[in-house]
């Protein structure tokens, strides 16, 4: 005789539904409509203000990440880097741009020459910069870095696909 269990499913969805929502969501990466930063608007930003505070600049875009439910995205670099300045290109793209501000307090951090505001890195315990851009996902709520020992692997950024740089920054959402 065999026995027929009942479907689970629908117990399942039920408590998932009824289930409080704890932490991040996941959310898909956008798709880029260029294949090649060749394609990218020109000339590059130079995403960096250099007169700017870097400790005023977290401190308001990690409150407002707070009240948004959204995570403080803090871009480590500098204008004179051509990594740096493709990244800001990608984020400028219209899709790209809806997706992190949809889900991302951006705050852009010059550290000059990898000798400046090295106190931001340092809060979160990096103590060394090994090249730029350099993304800290900062969790807003307990200041916790999100993705510790991923934060140089867009350094490299030249070399990556656009749709690659989009996907990394979907990853930790």
């Amino acid at each position: 005789m065999t026995y027929k269990f009942p479907s689970l499913t629908p117990l399942i969805i039920g408590l998932a539904l009824a289930m409080p929502r704890v932490g991040w969501v996941a959310a898909p990466a956008p798709h880029v409509s260029i294949a090649s930063f060749d394609q990218l608007a020109q000339p590059l930003p130079f995403p960096y203000d250099v007169k700017a505070s870097p400790k005023v600049q977290i401190a308001a875009a990690a409150a407002r990440a707070r009240a948004t439910h959204r995570l403080l995205l803090i871009d480590l670099g500098g204008n004179w880097c051509g990594d740096c300045r493709v990244l800001a290109g990608l984020m400028a793209l219209p899709e790209v741009r809806g997706f992190v501000e949809k889900n991302y307090e951006v705050v852009a951090v010059d550290v000059g020459r990898m000798d400046k505001n090295l106190g931001v890195p340092a809060h979160y315990g990096v103590g060394h910069l090994e090249g730029v851009p350099a993304l800290l996902v900062v969790d807003p709520r307990s200041d916790t870095l999100v993705n510790k020992g991923h934060i140089f692997a867009l350094a490299d950024a030249r070399h990556m696909t656009p749709q690659a740089l989009a996907d990394w920054l979907a990853s930790w959402r």
